[in-house]
C-alpha cells in the first residue's frame, strides 16, 4: 500500500531535502518504495509505501518531521473541517487508549480562530472513536501517543498523522546545548549546501556545543541521525513492523562497517569557551563519535587544523555573546531555557542576543584570520546580519536565504583565494548593504 506523505524543513533547505530524499530511495529502499515529489515553501511532497516512510524518519538530516496524508478537500468554515475529520476511519491507526494532540497551521484562512479550528477536529476525532470504539482518546499537549496535524489554506483542508513524533532535529542523544543552539537538521542541511564531503577537512572555529561537527561526523560514519531514537509510526496499528526492524537492522550494519572510518576523519573543532567544550565532548560520547578534535582558542587567532584546502563553517556569536564569549577567557555563559515550542521557533535566547550591536572589532579581526591564514579554504557563516561581509572585509561568493525557525538568515560564502581577499572599497561594501536581499 502507498501513501502520500510531507516531510517540512528549515525554510531554504527544500531542494536539499528533496536530493537527500531521492539519496535514501536509492541507497536504502527497492524501487518505487519512496518517490520524491514537489518541492513547495517549507518542505518536499513524497509518495511511499511504510517502508519508504520509515527509512524518511530514520535517515532524513534535513526533515524536521514526516507526516502522513490521510485527507484533504475544500472548506468554508469550522464545521466542514469537523465533519472532514469526522468521517476519517481514526480507529485503523489508533486506539482510545492512545492520547492526542492536535496542531493546526494555517496560510491565508479565512477562519477567525484557529484555536477553535483545533477544537473541532479534537471533537469529530474524539466523537468518531467514541462511536466505533466505545471510548474516547484523551489529549496530551506535551508527551502525546499520537499527534495529528491540519493545514489550512484558503480554500483546503489537509488532514495529516505524524509518523515522526518529537521533531527529526532531536536526534536522541544531545542533551547539553549552548545558548542560541543551531538545530541540528539546519545545520545538517547547511553541510550539504556547503558540498563538504569526508575526505575534506572540515573545521568550526566557534563550535559551542559542536552541532555542525556532530553532523558531519554522523554523515562520515554513516550513521543513521534516527538510530537512536523512537518514532511515533511505532504507535501506529498499521505499521509495517517487519519493514522497520529491517531498516533498523540494516542501518545498524552500515554503521558498525563504517566505524573503522572514524580515525581518518579530519574534522576539527573550536572555541573560546572551555565550559562550551566540555558540552560538546559531552555530546559527542552520547553520540558515539568517540574523540573529535577540539582545542579552546579565540576564533580570531585560529589557524587551519589540517593541511590542504577544506571547509570552515561556523554559526558566529554576535551582540551580547559577543562579549560574553569573547571577554571571558573561560566562557562562562549566561544559561537560558527557552521554552522548547516544537522547533519551528527561533530561541528567545537568539532573538535577544540579536538586538545588540556586532562587535566590529572581532569580526574584522576574524576576517584577516581567514584573509591571512586560510588561503584555499571555502568558508561559511550562518547569521541573520546582512552587514556581516563588510563586517568582515571579505566579498562574499554566494548567498543564500535560510530560516533559522522564524528568524530569517543568510549563509554566506567566501572562496578565499590568495589575491582576491582584499580589502573592499568603502563604496562596495555600502553597495552590498544596500543590495543584500
Amino acid at each position: 500500500m502507498s501513501f502520500d506523505f510531507f516531510a517540512p524543513c528549515p525554510r531554504g533547505l527544500e531542494a536539499a531535502l528533496a536530493a537527500e530524499l531521492a539519496e535514501t530511495a536509492q541507497r536504502r529502499l527497492p524501487p518505487g518504495a519512496l518517490q520524491v515529489g514537489a518541492e513547495v515553501p517549507g518542505g518536499v511532497h513524497f509518495r511511499g509505501n511504510w517502508a519508504g516512510g520509515m527509512a524518511a524518519n530514520l535517515h532524513s538530516r534535513i526533515a524536521s518531521r514526516v507526516l502522513l496524508k490521510i485527507a484533504q478537500r475544500p472548506y468554508r468554515g469550522e464545521q466542514d473541517i469537523y465533519a472532514l475529520a469526522r468521517e476519517q476511519q481514526w480507529e485503523k491507526w489508533f486506539s482510545p487508549n492512545e492520547t492526542i494532540r492536535i496542531d493546526i497551521t494555517a496560510i491565508k484562512s479565512p477562519l477567525r480562530s484557529l484555536e477553535f479550528a483545533t477544537l473541532r477536529v479534537k471533537d469529530a476525532i474524539c466523537d468518531r472513536m467514541r462511536d466505533k470504539a466505545g471510548s474516547r482518546p484523551s489529549v496530551d499537549t506535551a508527551y502525546p501517543d499520537v499527534r495529528i496535524f491540519a493545514f489550512l489554506t484558503t480554500t483546503d483542508c489537509t488532514l495529516y498523522l505524524d509518523t515522526s513524533g518529537e521533531p527529526l532535529f532531536k536526534r536522541g542523544w544531545r542533551l547539553d546545548k549552548g545558548a542560541a543552539p543551531l538545530r541540528e537538521n539546519l545545520a545538517a542541511g547547511i553541510l550539504r549546501l556547503t558540498n563538504w564531503s569526508p575526505e575534506q577537512p572540515l573545521y568550526d572555529p566557534m563550535c559551542g556545543s559542536g552541532t555542525f561537527l556532530a553532523e558531519a561526523c554522523q554523515v562520515a560514519m554513516d550513521i543513521a541521525p534516527g538510530l537512536s531514537r523512537s518514532f511515533g509510526f511505532e504507535r501506529l496499528k498499521q505499521a509495517d513492523t517487519a519493514a522497520w526492524r529491517h531498516l533498523k537492522s540494516e542501518a545498524n550494519t552500515a554503521r558498525n562497517t563504517a566505524m573503522s572510518r572514524a580515525k581518518d576523519l579530519q574534522i576539527f573543532g573550536s572555541d573560546i569557551s572551555d565550559v562550551m567544550l566540555e558540552k560538546a565532548r559531552a555530546n559527542f560520547s552520547r553520540a558515539g563519535l568517540g574523540n573529535v578534535p577540539l582545542k579552546q582558542i579565540d576564533a580570531r587567532n585560529m589557524t587551519p587544523p589540517a593541511a590542504g584546502e577544506g571547509i570552515l563553517v561556523a554559526n558566529p556569536p554576535y551582540g551580547e555573546r559577543i562579549e560574553v564569549r569573547g571577554r571571558n577567557a573561560r566562557g562562562e555563559l549566561r544559561e537560558r531555557n527557552p521554552r522548547d515550542d516544537d522547533g519551528y521557533d527561533a530561541p528567545d535566547s537568539f532573538r535577544r542576543a540579536h538586538t545588540d550591536a556586532p562587535d566590529a572589532e572581532f569580526f574584522q579581526a576574524l576576517g584577516d584570520a581567514l584573509k591571512q591564514r586560510f588561503t584555499g579554504w571555502r568558508a561559511f557563516f550562518l547569521t541573520s546580519d546582512r552587514k556581516l561581509p563588510g563586517q568582515l572585509r571579505l566579498r562574499e561568493a554566494a548567498k543564500t536565504p535560510l530560516f533559522n525557525g522564524a528568524l530569517e538568515c543568510r549563509l554566506f560564502r567566501f572562496d578565499l583565494i590568495a589575491g582576491s581577499v582584499r580589502q573592499r572599497p568603502a563604496k562596495d561594501a555600502a553597495s552590498d548593504e544596500n543590495n543584500a536581499g
